[in-house]
């Protein structure tokens, strides 16, 4: 397998964004994008739409999104004309968690958060995934330490696919240009010091000189990871 995905990332490598997808709509047949409605994922979800490929699209919705993400959520719609088909937490689950340890346990400890993270996301994204061979993210190298040590194309050994990152070498500059010049709606709170939104109660705005993904779980020293794309 790592073969494999060493012959994609020698193929896309040079490619455009538009060709990138181009190119894995038609040599693989299950392709899948997620979006949390981010500017980078708004870059993608553009392209797609402009072409006629078979790339499918979702999103998690945690339950407890930002009103602004649901906004964006809509005119994303409405733009594009497209169908992003959403994956929510297990009710049962979600329950649960609520009944044992109260609406914030996130914040008491590491654990308690990710135990949060997996209920709302990362078992809703095992679903999603569940049979597919690509899962095509926005993440770029730049958003954080932890990020810079992967690759454009990864095989995910815990999802049984392969992961790609067509932004991966893009800069923030870039994605704000290609933003401008195309008219992609993006979330409000971008422009409000928000570079990564996420769960409402688990990001704040980040101070000029932090870190992309500081306002992630402000209140713990850790990889700013909830589980998806890393540690």
């Amino acid at each position: 397998m790592q073969e494999k995905v060493r012959e994609i990332v020698d193929k896309i490598n040079s490619l455009s964004l538009n060709d990138t997808l181009n190119y894995l709509a038609i040599t693989f047949t299950d392709v899948i994008f997620s979006t949390s409605f981010g500017k980078e994922d708004q870059v993608i979800t553009h392209t797609i739409s402009q072409g006629e490929s078979n790339i499918k699209i979702f999103t998690l919705d945690t339950g407890r999104l930002f009103e602004e993400t649901y906004e964006v959520y809509h005119r994303t719609r409405l733009k594009y004309k497209i169908n992003i088909e959403a994956y929510f937490p297990n009710q049962v689950a979600v329950q649960g968690l609520l009944e044992k340890k109260g609406p914030y346990s996130f914040y008491d400890s590491i654990e308690n958060r990710k135990e949060c993270c997996f209920i709302r996301k990362i078992e809703p994204l095992k679903r999603a995934l569940k049979g597919k061979q690509i899962w095509i993210t926005g993440l770029r190298k730049e958003q954080s330490e932890n990020r810079a040590d992967m690759q454009m194309a990864e095989w995910d050994e815990g999802n049984q696919l392969i992961k790609i990152h067509p932004l991966f070498n893009w800069t923030e500059k870039e994605v704000d240009e290609f933003v401008d010049k195309n008219n992609v709606p993006i979330n409000a709170l971008h422009k409000k010091g928000f570079p990564s939104i996420g769960c409402s109660p688990c990001t704040r705005a980040v101070e000029a000189g932090e870190d992309f993904r500081a306002g992630r779980w402000w209140w713990e020293s850790s990889k700013k990871e909830c589980g998806l794309h890393g540690k």
